[in-house]
């Protein structure tokens, strides 16, 4: 790479990628140049399936040495609830939110579109389905697909086998711990392309959709982002200075390059590398961050799974003249706080809005009208998931007593300092994502 860009931080080249292809896709658009959109088009995706690529492997060997790692964590099953608590916690007030917003603007009120054609998996919606979905019925077939809910089954299974067998499984957890590095060394080489990802994605955002799709659905599409804008912005920063007792201001300067890239990604296992690494950095002790981090990836999903299913739900009732009473809110938020896995840490939140509004009782076309625009919400979606992903270990360390507040106070330390490399190589990445 570069020596120009080894000295740029990592966040100024997504946010130059960023810029970039805003650009290029207006120049894509306004000039039907057909060569660039899907030149921007095939990058985009290339960077994606990179990512996606990894998901089988990483989410399997994460999760299951996280459950390993349990055992060398002081008081691992009170960290383990406090983490579960404050996920359910922080879902409740995201939905809460989410279907204030709702309420107040009521998005779908004389909104006429054309519903699309709905993808498969809204035959598959109910909560029989997903339950039993969870359960695979091929190993092989779970991760072919992949399913991430039933690769996250199968490592935490395995990984409890593991933990009553005891030393017999030594050889296994020291072949999944192997794995888990050469995947996230793999993963880290992907991450580099961010800024090139980025360019591609956001360009063919732009050229295809342009602005025309969001007038029918301004208020919707704000609404998300006003809404995510709220849970990571005022109610991160207000628990984390009257909970966690700490200053937000060095969180988000710590965490601000896994949002960058959940953001222009849309995918919070395949930015997991990147938040256990700023939450480790951000102080929280390596044992616990390896459990909370994998599990908040798959599970925790503020946005996808709280904030967006609440106003999709109040937006296909308005669209439909189907009045909702307080027991479908509460139904609404119940749904939303125990069906984040249903997300599955992967791009698009499909499932978890057919889970809501079949729980409900709307009519599952309603989602046909949000399919056009669901990559542009997503982006601001993850980058609230990935949000939450790091804001409760840090909480839950600083409750604790466990948070290394040195290395959460030092701006300086969270953008340049190295904690020492494995080998020369790792210091190569850290020195080249300065600030990751």
């Amino acid at each position: 790479m570069p020596a120009s860009l080894k000295r740029t931080p990592f966040w100024a080249q997504i946010l130059g990628g960023l810029v970039l292809g805003v650009v290029l896709g207006l120049i894509a658009r306004n000039g039907d140049v057909n060569w660039l959109t899907e030149t921007l088009t095939r990058i985009g995706n290339i960077f994606v399936q990179l990512l996606k690529l990894a998901v089988p492997p990483l989410v399997f060997t994460a999760v299951l040495v996280s459950v390993v790692n349990l055992r060398n964590v002081t008081n691992a099953a009170r960290l383990a609830l406090r983490t579960l608590m404050w996920f359910c916690i922080t879902s409740l007030i995201a939905v809460t939110i989410g279907i204030l917003l709702g309420l107040g603007t009521k998005p779908g009120d004389g909104v006429h579109l054309k519903a699309a054609a709905l993808p498969d998996e809204i035959h598959k919606g109910s909560w029989v389905d997903f339950l039993t979905g969870i359960i695979p019925t091929n190993v092989v077939d779970a991760f072919r697909e992949p399913n991430v809910l039933q690769i996250v089954f199968l490592a935490v299974v395995v990984g409890a086998a593991c933990l009553s067998v005891g030393s017999k499984a030594d050889p296994l957890i020291d072949f999944s711990k192997v794995v888990l590095e050469v995947v996230q060394k793999a993963l880290w080489w992907v991450i580099r392309l961010a800024p090139l990802g980025t360019l591609g994605l956001i360009g063919k955002s732009v050229a295809t959709y342009g602005w025309d799709l969001l007038k029918p659905l301004g208020t919707f599409t704000v609404d998300v982002y006003v809404g995510c804008a709220l849970v990571m912005f005022v109610v991160y920063p207000l628990l984390l200075a009257l909970v966690g007792k700490v200053n937000p201001v060095n969180f988000f300067k710590g965490a601000w390059p896994a949002i960058q890239l959940a953001f222009v990604s849309r995918s919070s296992v395949g930015t997991m590398p990147v938040t256990q690494r700023v939450t480790e950095r951000l102080g929280v002790p390596r044992d616990y961050t390896s459990f909370a981090v994998p599990f908040g990836a798959t599970t925790k999903m503020d946005g996808c799974a709280a904030i967006y299913p609440a106003l999709a739900a109040i937006f296909v009732a308005e669209v439909y003249h189907v009045h909702l009473g307080i027991g479908d809110y509460l139904l609404i938020a119940f749904v939303s706080v125990i069906g984040s896995a249903a997300t599955a840490g992967l791009t698009g939140a499909i499932v978890m809005l057919t889970l809501t509004l079949s729980t409900v009782g709307l009519p599952l076309e309603g989602v046909g009208l949000l399919l056009a625009i669901d990559p542009i919400l997503d982006m601001m979606r993850t980058a609230t998931n990935v949000t939450g992903q790091a804001v409760v270990p840090v909480l839950v360390a600083s409750r604790e007593k466990i948070l290394d507040l040195d290395a959460f106070n030092n701006p300086r330390d969270l953008e340049d300092a190295e904690e020492q490399p494995a080998d020369a190589d790792a210091a190569g990445d850290r020195k080249e994502l300065a600030g990751v």
